[in-house]
């Protein structure tokens, strides 16, 4: 079989409402000069097309399913591309576990990223050649590259002999956006003497779905609706099969993911599925995450994000939801991906906003993500917890409520001590929630690193300050850690050449890190035993270091600090924090967390944080 790459199924963008255009318009730049600058590589593999390699012999390679061939990528690496490691999982496959490949005849060839999964693109999915809000991708989007360190410059015939680490990236985009393609893993594994794997997994709708018909005749995992997770452990399943072929070693897997990527890491740590699957772990920037089954399906079970299945169902088939399960089955199997889609896709951002990860007793366990945690119940691996210290700024940019903008670009902060208040808080409960809470309940059950990314040197011209609207902004530490800087035309409004040194030397230097980690399940003192030692996080006492500071050398390089986060003393310092004037500000401070993390604050904790007004409706 030769392989010529997958069509992209695209439709013209949806009708929109008054009004939806100049959010639009702030989203596009905004959010995708960040998110997509922030993404590593965007479809980089070479010097040549950046979505195709040219085909060399010396990467031949033999698998379960055939033989495969790809070509060398940027640094030397060899690269392999779109690679199945399940059957396309269409018409009847669709909502149900992910099968494994079909075998093919002949030589697959791997010079070709495959289809990313259906998604509406949008700034979220860092993709620039489609239109905000046009349906793009396909369902036979279940691939993964790979990335191999190469020794020989030769093109010997063979394989290296010595097995190394394996790092699997998950990629982020909230589980609705994103793909493989954008991730160039040439540099981290050629200079850092690993294996990295980039995989897809579906998304939104088709990788998330809990619906009684769907249950109807299906098996247990099938009947979970946590489709994405499935695909990302048939993946893992393909590369203990399969990865030794490439020169890696299945006995030593990383997993390593951003976002929504971190917060599915977490899912595999508490997957029974998962078992021997991987061996370390690395969550940058995500939260541990489950919610009740029943809040996927049916809006008084108290749904997180809305939009649950009964309610998509309803709007796709009318009356003939009333059918029989199978006929209702049948007839949301038939739909094309871009009306289901489209059944969610109400909202003017375009970012699809529902149900994931479920708590289905079987994929995921029952209860909440802590709990199990605490209780144990999860894979004994070494793990790596990380957030930036600005996340929300990313986010914050977008907002004209923060921002000023003016011909269609962000020029600065309407009142630049309150931007940075909202940015500071707001990011604290993000590390809160992914770093330090989490790291207190796993280490009393095996090792836990944890660090916060710092580096906030973007240029400042003209009336931008960079460094102010975005700092150390959410994905921001992503070219880091896979050592690629060039972004095209969002270069200007990241890096410069002042400051080319020092990042390369913090890339150097993280990249030495996660290897080792790869290598030892420690990152210690980095792959080569010359950097400060990151030592575990310490609950012993208060003043024990727990988490890693990196930094450029201007700004104090890399360190430990015991700088740690509870709920009670983050509510401490909004409280004592003079740049407050007023009961009032800390109050719409609370009011306005409280409705991104759908949880209120009660009175105790209200008034411990300063805030003597009742609670917002």
């Amino acid at each position: 079989m030769c392989h010529t790459g997958r069509v992209l199924e695209t439709k013209p963008p949806k009708p929109r409402q008054p009004g939806a255009d100049s959010l639009r318009a702030l989203l596009a730049i905004g959010l995708a000069l960040l998110l997509c600058a922030a993404l590593a590589g965007c479809g980089r593999v070479g010097k040549g097309d950046a979505r195709t390699l040219k085909r060399d012999e010396a990467t031949r390679r033999s698998t379960q399913n055939g033989e495969v061939v790809g070509g060398f990528g940027a640094h030397g690496a060899q690269v392999w591309l779109g690679i199945p490691f399940a059957k396309p999982p269409l018409n009847k496959l669709r909502w149900r576990a992910p099968e494994a490949p079909e075998n093919w005849d002949g030589v697959f060839e791997a010079l070709e990223h495959g289809a990313p999964c259906p998604q509406i693109a949008s700034p979220l999915g860092g993709r620039t050649d489609f239109d905000l809000g046009d349906f793009y991708g396909s369902e036979d989007c279940l691939v993964l590259n790979i990335f191999n360190h190469h020794h020989d410059h030769s093109h010997a015939a063979t394989p290296d002999a010595a097995a190394r680490p394996v790092m699997v990236w998950i990629h982020g985009g909230g589980n609705v956006v994103g793909d493989a393609s954008l991730y160039d893993g040439s540099r981290l594994a050629q200079e850092n003497d690993v294996l990295v794997v980039a995989l897809q997994y579906r998304l939104g709708p088709f990788g998330w779905f809990r619906h009684k018909a769907l249950r109807d005749g299906a098996d247990a995992q099938s009947a979970s609706g946590n489709f994405g997770a499935l695909d990302l452990l048939r993946a893992l399943e393909w590369v203990q099969q399969n990865i030794s072929h490439f020169g890696g070693d299945p006995n030593n897997v990383t997993l390593f993911g951003e976002s929504a990527g971190g917060t599915n890491i977490f899912a595999l740590l508490l997957s029974s599925k998962s078992e021997g699957l991987f061996h370390r772990a690395i969550a940058q920037s995500g939260t541990p995450r489950l919610l009740p089954p029943d809040a996927g399906e049916f809006p008084e079970a108290g749904a997180a994000r809305g939009n649950t299945s009964s309610e998509i169902v309803r709007h796709l088939l009318d009356k003939d939801a009333q059918r029989p399960a199978a006929q209702v089955a049948a007839m949301l199997r038939a739909k094309p991906a871009y009306d289901v889609l489209r059944a969610y896709a109400e909202q003017e951002t375009d970012i699809i906003e529902m149900p994931r990860l479920f708590a289905d007793g079987v994929v995921l366990p029952e209860g909440d993500a802590k709990s199990a945690f605490a209780a144990g119940l999860h894979q004994r691996v070494p793990v790596i917890l990380g957030s930036n210290r600005d996340e929300s700024k990313l986010f914050q940019v977008a907002d004209r409520e923060l921002v000023t903008w003016m011909l269609g670009m962000p020029f600065f902060s309407k009142d630049p001590v309150h931007y940075d208040r909202v940015a500071e808080y707001s990011s604290k409960w993000w590390k809160l929630a992914g770093v330090d809470e989490p790291a207190r309940v796993l280490h009393p059950h095996g090792p836990v690193w944890a660090y916060r990314f710092d580096w906030d040197e973007e240029p400042s011209f003209l009336w931008w300050d960079f460094p102010h609207l975005l700092g150390a902004a959410h994905a921001l530490e992503i070219p880091f850690v896979f050592g690629n800087f060039d972004l095209g035309r969002l270069n200007r409004a990241l890096w410069d050449d002042d400051t080319r040194e020092s990042r390369e030397q913090l890339s150097r230097q993280m990249r030495s890190y996660w290897s080792a980690f790869a290598w030892r399940g420690d990152p210690g003192r980095g792959r080569d035993g010359e950097l400060p030692e990151w030592t575990p996080w310490d609950e012993s006492r208060p003043t024990a270091d727990r988490f890693l500071l990196f930094d450029s050398e201007a700004d104090g390089g890399l360190r430990m600090s015991a700088d740690a986060l509870t709920h009670a003393l983050i509510l401490d310092q909004i409280a004592a924090d003079p740049r407050f004037s007023s009961s009032e500000e800390r109050c719409a401070l609370l009011d306005n967390f409280a409705r991104q993390r759908r949880m209120p604050f009660d009175e105790t904790e209200r008034r411990r944080a300063g805030c003597e007004e009742t609670p917002a409706e």
